[in-house]
C-alpha cells in the first residue's frame, strides 16, 4: 500500500477498531502529498476495459458506478493523472452531480484473470465536451466521437494493490477464445483426419 494511501485510509476511527480487535494500531508519518502512478500502474491501467467508480452525494450517501469500454478508455494522462470520455447514457448524472459537491472519488479496476487488483484514490472534475472538442480526438472511442457528452478527469492521490486472496478467476469471451484456440485447431485437425479415415474405410477396394 502507497504511504499516502494508508495514511488517508487510516484515520482515527479506523486506528480505534483496530486497536479494540487486535490491540494495536497503525501510525503514519511522512506521507508524500500524493503517490504518482509508476509504469506498473500505468500498464495495468491500460489494460482494464472495465474498472467501478466510488463517488459520494451531497447527503453523503455512497454510490458506485461501473464504467466499461475497449481496452485503454481510462487514459493515464500523466503519473498523476486519468481521464476518460463519458458518453451519452441513462440521463441519471448520479457522477457527474456527485463530484460537483465532492470531488473525492475512489476507483476499483480488476483483473480477474491474474487475479490482480488496483485501488486508487483522487479528486475528479467533469467537462463539458462541447468546449473541449480538442480533447475527444484523444480521449474517446473514433467511433463513438459523436455520442461523447463529457469528460471526466482524475487527479490521482495515491494508490493500493490488494492481494489475490479470494478473487476468483474469471475470462472474458475473447480471452477464453485466445486460451483455447490452439486446442480448436487441432480439434478441427483431428475431426479432418477422422473424416478422411472414414472415406477411405468406407470405399470399395480394387478386385
Amino acid at each position: 500500500m502507497a504511504l499516502k494511501y494508508l495514511e488517508l485510509a487510516m484515520t482515527e476511527a479506523v486506528r480505534r477498531a483496530q486497536s479494540h480487535y487486535y490491540g494495536t494500531a497503525v501510525n503514519i508519518a511522512g506521507a508524500p502529498e500524493c503517490d504518482p502512478l509508476t509504469h506498473d500502474e500505468a500498464e495495468f491501467i491500460a489494460a482494464r476495459d472495465s474498472f467501478y467508480l466510488g463517488s459520494i452525494s451531497e447527503t453523503g450517501w455512497p454510490y458506485i458506478q461501473h464504467r466499461g469500454g475497449p481496452k485503454g478508455f481510462l487514459r493515464v494522462v500523466n503519473e498523476t493523472t486519468l481521464a476518460f470520455a463519458d458518453y451519452k447514457g441513462n440521463r441519471q448524472l448520479l457522477t457527474t452531480g456527485n463530484v460537483s459537491m465532492n470531488d473525492r472519488v475512489a476507483l476499483f479496476l480488476m483483473d480477474y484473470q491474474n487475479r490482480a487488483r488496483l485501488k486508487i484514490l483522487g479528486h475528479a472534475r467533469v467537462e463539458d465536451a462541447r468546449t473541449h472538442p480538442e480533447l475527444i480526438a484523444q480521449l474517446a472511442d473514433p467511433k463513438m466521437r459523436a455520442s461523447v457528452e463529457r469528460l471526466v478527469f482524475i487527479d490521482v492521490v495515491s494508490f493500493d494493490w490488494n492481494c489475490p486472496k479470494y478473487i476468483t478467476p474469471r475470462y472474458s469471451i475473447e480471452e477464453v477464445e485466445e486460451l483455447t484456440g490452439s486446442l480448436r485447431t487441432r480439434i478441427s485437425q483431428l475431426e479432418a483426419e477422422l473424416r478422411a479415415a472414414r472415406r477411405g474405410s468406407s470405399t470399395p477396394s480394387a478386385q
